[in-house]
């Protein structure tokens, strides 16, 4: 068997035996050992990386802060100092919170395993002589693929037999209309991609007929492959995973000032170097949000689970938060905001009215032509009653993306017409004369401005509008592309793809959701401008094509944002919008399903598919929606909102209680004789007030939060942070002041107290910081309180335990108790209103600067 580079030769020139041969495979199809081997050698028949991370590797991920490094060195030489029980309860508290955050991401990358299976393509082929159905991702070269109309080609292939098979290759080459192809002598090697009938490309699909087909090459070494290698680059970094990496920067600078200064201040006041180093770096664990990783994949995985339940299969987990901050989707027309489904409305003549004449000669053209059986020749063709002549075919000249056109040269008796229909101007460019009435002709310069008016106004109108020619033949030869002339225009075919019921409905929706709608299409500017109408958007401001090809990118980044509609945009034009859209600071989300898509997809802050596009289109997408249509697009935004809204309840926790408590700490082991909690302490405080957090996930989401769209604002985290920081700072230096001046504690006492308190004010809090609304008007799921309630507990009970004696907890007075819980009372009330004023006066900020 040939290696993958030979794989890549000119296959087209093969016979189908030499491929055979070429591939060690036979008519009858592998067996399962030789599968095995080649997917092996060739790998998964995949454009996707498929370098996924083992288990341990995900283990050990976990341990990449370079404070926790440092803390389990500190630990690890503590122990060598002699301080061995310290270090081992050091470790193991670091070990269980890191097999929290594994086990947490681990159960996260497999609900996306899962889900993506539900858009796994599959493709039958002969195996051993028995047909069989496989995904897509298990083809290998020398696999014998059976294809019939309506399958997706799984890679480059050379054909064996077929029968009136017709290939749509608008995904591999953006050509709408397919080509036929069919099994014949080898082809010269140097044949160009176009003239490879012999061949079928991977991502291409077929339209009618069968065939049997040898493959000869799969995943990046097709065509295909390599036009979507560009595409393999690392996707651009998202909104939320910009925000999430400034976060981190912002933890990071608070995090080494307080370990400097703490670190220095304690060796100044001459406490032991070691165990100041280790309570530094301890503290610093204990700021960092350590569960934050493990508590995002949580909540996507949670959030993509809810979206396939409606519909909306989520690739890309951090595209979850970027839907929710999406304030501009750019969609096609067709399929989206129309049913996808071409109707005729009228067949007329040159001054507008209804003509059987046009609709017979557009009918014989329709259904006697041999090539693509698209959705117009179907419509047309339904919708014709008359009779059924004995016109018979002569022969035909297929529709190109040249001329714009299809002719079919039929005869009846001694009548030969050459009959063609197409694009309005291509039609008109090769006309002389015009049929004004029954048989009566006229030259086509006296009629061309009455044409292109009623074209006009039928486009106004919302018609997609063809026309149609005709020309007697004589002569017995052949009637080429050249005779295609001095043709006589008949008339129009008006066709349309209706609005789709309750489309507008789903528009107000999006705006209303803070989402604005943005349609791209090919189609001109008069039929998308009456499109625009149906639905509801009034005045719409369209940008053509030509106009857009014209504009600076300073200007047109002045008129995108303003603009409803793109109309008569080339493929290549769609990326240069997305960018302009995305430069102005918008979140955008583009829905596509061509492989001329792709490039937008991949360039979108949010890439959106169909479950029915092209696999380069699905592998873009962050999305795929199971069904394509913009009210599951609009669920999938409201459960983005949902998802970041829980994201940023823990950011909010970690960034005031961790904050404040840190800040007290650091502040009380300046005046105290000892540190105001061990090492150990500490950390097992930052796993408590964590745990909770892992049910944030299936919290209760206010409305406030679903209205508009989330985006990250450090500025506000930071003002929050200092705010409520400094708020549970102030109850914890009365709590000290309670410790040291009411019950004059001594160590072991007041790091017990402080324990506790600590934790369940931090705990509590998260009920208050998790809502904009009195928390007692927005009350938290039933996982939240269940798993609050256990560390509540747990915390109370613990110095009645053995597992006292490992922390060096002791037993409390009871009246200390009481006085804890007035302390956490009166914070959790402070708290409520200070969270009242705090966003009374972002609010107030936000709109002076609007």
């Amino acid at each position: 068997m040939e290696n993958k580079s030979e794989n890549e030769n000119s296959f087209w020139s093969l016979s189908v035996d030499d491929a055979y041969r070429k591939l060690a495979a036979n008519p009858k199809g592998l067996s399962d050992s030789e599968v095995a081997q080649r997917l092996k050698q060739y790998g998964p028949n995949t454009l996707k990386n498929n370098s996924n991370s083992s288990m341990f590797i995900l283990f050990i991920s976990q341990f990449k802060s370079p404070i926790t490094l440092l803390l389990i060195i500190a630990a690890l030489l503590s122990a060598g100092l002699g301080d061995v029980s310290d270090t081992l309860i050091i470790l193991c508290i670091v070990l269980l919170s890191s097999f929290l955050g594994f086990w947490q991401e681990k159960g996260a990358a497999n609900a996306v395993k899962e889900l993506l299976k539900m858009v796994r393509l599959k493709c039958s082929v002969i195996r051993q002589g028995v047909t069989k159905e496989i995904a897509v991702e298990d083809v290998v070269p020398g696999d014998i693929v059976t294809l019939s109309a309506g399958d997706i080609i799984p890679g480059d292939c050379l054909i064996i037999d077929s029968k009136e098979l017709f290939v749509d290759e608008a995904a591999f080459t953006g050509e709408t209309f397919p080509v036929e192809k069919s099994s014949g002598d080898p082809l010269p090697a140097n044949t160009v991609l176009s003239k490879r009938s012999n061949t079928l490309f991977m991502g291409a699909s077929v339209i009618s007929g069968k065939a049997t087909a040898l493959v000869m090459a799969t995943a990046k070494l097709t065509e295909f492959g390599k036009i979507s290698t560009n595409l393999q680059l690392k996707a651009p970094e998202t909104d939320f995973e910009t925000g999430i990496r400034k976060f981190g920067y912002l933890l990071m600078e608070v995090t080494l000032i307080l370990v400097i200064i703490i670190f220095g201040v304690n060796v100044f006041l001459h406490k032991p170097v070691l165990d100041s180093f280790l309570f530094s770096l301890a503290l610093a664990v204990g700021l960092t949000p350590q569960l934050l990783p493990a508590i995002i994949s949580v909540n996507l995985s949670t959030g993509a689970k809810r979206m396939a339940k409606l519909q909306v299969i989520v690739k890309r987990l951090s595209s979850i938060e970027n839907i929710g901050s999406m304030n501009i989707l750019c969609s096609d027309k067709t399929g989206t905001i129309t049913e996808g489904k071409v109707n005729l409305k009228d067949t007329l003549d040159i001054n507008g009215n209804h003509s059987d004449k046009v609709l017979q000669y557009a009918w014989l053209n329709a259904s006697m032509q041999q090539g693509f059986r698209n959705p117009i020749d179907v419509a047309i063709c339904s919708s014709y009653d008359g009779s059924k002549n004995t016109f018979s075919v002569e022969s035909e000249i297929p529709y190109d993306f040249i001329r714009k056109r299809l002719t079919i040269i039929v005869k009846e008796g001694n009548l030969k017409l050459a009959i063609t229909k197409g694009a309005l101007n291509s039609i008109l460019s090769i006309c002389s004369q015009a049929e004004i009435s029954e048989g009566k002709l006229t030259d086509i310069s006296a009629s061309k401005a009455a044409i292109l008016k009623q074209y006009e106004e039928l486009s106004e109108a919302g018609f997609r509008t063809l026309g149609v020619a005709y020309t007697p033949v004589t002569g017995s030869g052949d009637f080429t592309r050249d005779d295609e002339k001095n043709m006589v225009f008949l008339g129009f075919i008006t066709l349309f793809d209706p609005p789709k019921p309750g489309v507008e409905a789903i528009i107000n929706k999006l705006n209303t959701l803070g989402v604005q709608l943005k349609i791209i299409t090919g189609d001109n500017a008069l039929v998308a401008k009456s499109l625009a109408l149906q639905v509801g958007i009034k005045d719409p401001k369209i940008l053509t094509g030509a106009q857009l090809q014209k504009m600076t990118k300073a200007a047109l980044m002045n008129q995108a944002i303003h603009t409803d509609i793109f109309a008569e945009v080339e493929p290549n034009q769609k990326e240069r919008i997305i960018a302009i859209l995305k430069s102005g600071g918008n979140v955008v989300g583009f829905m596509g399903d061509g492989i001329n898509d792709a490039p937008a997809l991949h360039t979108a802050d949010v890439g959106i598919s169909v479950d029915t596009a092209v696999d380069v289109a699905k592998e873009a997408a962050d999305i795929v929606l199971l069904s394509q249509d913009l009210d599951v697009l609009t669920n999938g935004v409201v459960e983005g909102r949902k998802t970041f809204t829980n994201t940023m309840k823990y950011i909010f926790m970690a960034t005031s209680a961790n904050f404040g408590n840190m800040f007290s700490m650091a502040g009380a082991s300046l005046f105290l004789p000892f540190l105001p909690l061990l090492p150990k302490q500490i950390l097992l405080t930052n796993l408590l007030t964590d745990f909770p957090e892992m049910a944030i996930a299936t919290d209760r989401v206010d409305d406030l939060n679903i209205q508009s769209p989330q985006r990250w604002d450090i500025s506000f985290i930071r003002k929050f942070m200092i705010v409520f920081g400094l708020l549970s700072s102030v109850f914890d230096f009365l709590m000290f002041g309670v410790l040291l001046f009411i019950f004059h504690a001594k160590e072991k006492e007041f790091q017990t107290a402080w324990f506790i308190e600590s934790v369940i004010s931090a705990t509590l809090i998260v009920l208050v910081v998790r809502t904009r609304l009195p928390f007692f008007k927005s009350l938290p799921g039933k996982y939240l309180c269940i798993a609050t309630a256990i560390i509540v507990l747990f915390v109370l009970v613990l110095p009645f335990t053995p597992l006292s004696t490992w922390f060096d907890f002791v037993k409390l007075p009871f009246m200390l108790y009481v006085w804890m819980f007035i302390l956490i009372t009166i914070y959790i009330l402070s708290a409520e209103i200070m969270k009242h004023k705090f966003y009374q006066v972002m609010l107030k900020k936000h709109r002076k600067h609007r």
